[in-house]
């Protein structure tokens, strides 16, 4: 691959945007991209709500590490059919999925500093609008915990905590290819897919600066919906940490 070793010249990594009608594309093949990445999150926040509705005692990924290893081994499989059948249907290259490294070291802690500052941001949001709520009497203290508390993303019903304290295999595993492998970079690339798809169907809405900040925040919204089975307010935060791509 190559990579430019220069610094950054703005906060943003995206390439250039083409005008619109630069690229004769097959729009029906790129339907049929979009519409499997988008089916695959929608029905992962379905099962999830199934699943969290069931009230089993078992957790999505299982409670055993031999059991992780199967579910995270599934789902990584079912994930790469359907990505497989996107890309197959719609041919995007890899400068349609935004894929080509650029700038050399830069995109690191480009990435980190972004992740931080949304995370960073995301919480004085919340406790500026948790002490609105109580200065205006819209709710109390009290109620307040008790909403945060009913409400609080359902972590159980995916992973099994008492499992993270007494299984040390369990608890890393969970930590590193649950976090990064599973949850991370299935994240990067389904995102990297679904926004390639609204490029390519709409370029003149998602072709320019402003139209692929607006694209993002539409594959944040998609994305929040797949922790549906996590609770409300698991979706609100995961929409939001999802928008933290540059």
């Amino acid at each position: 691959m190559n990579a430019d070793s220069s610094p950054p010249d703005g906060p943003s990594s995206l390439p250039d945007p083409q005008p619109a009608g630069a690229v004769s594309i097959n729009r029906r093949r790129w339907w049929i991209h979009l519409f499997l990445i988008s089916a695959y999150i929608l029905l992962v926040g379905v099962f999830g709500r199934e699943h969290s509705e069931a009230h089993t005692h078992i957790p999505a990924l299982s409670h055993t590490v031999r059991g992780l290893l199967i579910v995270c081994t599934i789902e990584l499989l079912v994930f790469a059919l359907v990505l497989g059948l996107a890309l197959v249907a719609s041919r995007a290259s890899r400068d349609d999925l935004l894929l080509r490294w650029r700038r050399g070291f830069w995109p690191v802690p480009l990435g980190v500093g972004y992740s931080i500052a949304i995370r960073l941001a995301l919480f004085i949001i919340m406790m500026a609008a948790g002490i609105a709520l109580i200065v205006t009497h819209v709710m109390t203290a009290q109620s307040l915990q008790e909403f945060v508390a009913a409400n609080r993303p359902d972590v159980e019903a995916i992973v099994d905590i008492s499992a993270m304290r007494q299984n040390p295999l369990y608890f890393w595993l969970v930590l590193t290819v649950v976090s990064f492998v599973v949850a991370g970079l299935r994240e990067e690339l389904w995102r990297s897919a679904f926004l390639a798809g609204l490029r390519a169907l709409w370029p003149q809405h998602f072709g320019t600066r402003t139209g692929q900040i607006t694209a993002v925040a539409i594959a944040a919204i998609v994305f929040g919906f797949g922790h549906l089975g996590m609770g409300l307010l698991a979706v609100l935060f995961a929409g939001c940490l999802a928008s933290d791509w540059g």
